[in-house]
């Protein structure tokens, strides 16, 4: 998804023949199977926030692990920092899954959204054919006229004491006059061989099992599961000269040398020291 004022009322629908709904018939179909982590599959025309649905409905007893909330049209969607977000209906993925990593203790869960943007990034890699690259923590970036775009992102939220809802929004047809930044992108826009929604969200979902299944099969440990190799080798952040915008109006600059084992990017500094950054806003200002 790419940011939008939502006060922007004449947004607020879009219509657009030439973007078919999914087919939830054939989501489920594919998806859905005995002893595969993937449950139920329901898509909405309209809501505001998969995520706050999902984890109203996991709060309420309504939704196991592996429910899937899909929606055509989003229309209170969050990023992080309770940033908000919207996009044309039917112009790309969003949806929200229910986890419940019970094997893994919860100081690894930060993994999950990291987690997530491996699996994004490998599934759309598949379906789409189309090169994409990871923004630490949880921006997908594709290239569009040679400059690096936000394509998607990905936000997790804790379901009680025993789950986490991981939503992701991805552009998939947004085109270039319905940009709200210049930032902005889509697969179509980075030249995916395919835009139909239903393969695309079928990779997606069945690379985020495979990695969960890595993951949660090895206690959550991100070596043994080779997940923090992986993340690593799609980190677009590795390697760059960044600014760090943390909380409390601090800010730190130094060329990101690594994912540690707790997800968090460390920083080498012109101090000479290498500090880890477990939150905040990443600003890539050159190749190091």
């Amino acid at each position: 998804m790419t940011p939008r004022d939502a006060s922007d009322s004449s947004h607020s629908r879009w219509s657009d023949l030439d973007r078919p709904p999914l087919n939830v018939t054939a989501l489920r179909r594919g998806l859905v199977r005995e002893g595969g982590l993937w449950r139920r599959v329901d898509v909405v025309q309209r809501t505001g926030s998969t995520n706050s649905d999902l984890v109203a409905r996991a709060a309420a007893g309504e939704a196991d692990e592996g429910a899937v909330l899909v929606a055509e049209e989003q229309t209170a969607a969050r990023g992080r920092l309770d940033r908000q977000w919207t996009a044309p209906a039917r112009s790309g993925l969003f949806f929200s899954v229910l986890l419940r990593p019970a094997e893994v203790p919860v100081a690894r869960w930060g993994w999950l959204p990291l987690l997530t943007g491996v699996a994004v990034a490998t599934g759309l890699s598949r379906a789409a054919g189309v090169d994409t690259a990871l923004k630490w923590p949880n921006d997908l970036l594709v290239t569009v006229d040679g400059e690096e775009r936000k394509a998607g992102g990905i936000l997790a939220e804790r379901a009680g004491d025993d789950g986490v809802v991981i939503g992701v929004g991805i552009n998939v047809t947004l085109r270039a006059d319905e940009l709200p930044v210049p930032r902005a992108g889509s697969l179509a826009l980075a030249g995916a061989v395919s835009t139909d929604r239903d393969p695309l969200l079928r990779g997606v979902l069945r690379a985020l099992e495979d990695w969960y299944g890595r993951w949660r099969s090895a206690g959550g440990d991100p070596a043994v599961s080779g997940l923090q190799e992986a993340y690593a080798a799609g980190c677009a952040t590795l390697g760059r000269v960044v600014r760090a915008e943390l909380p409390g109006d601090r800010a730190l600059v130094g060329e990101a040398v690594a994912v540690d084992g707790d997800g968090r990017l460390v920083l080498a500094t012109g101090a000479g020291v290498q500090e880890p950054v477990g939150a905040g806003d990443i600003v890539h200002l050159r190749l190091a």
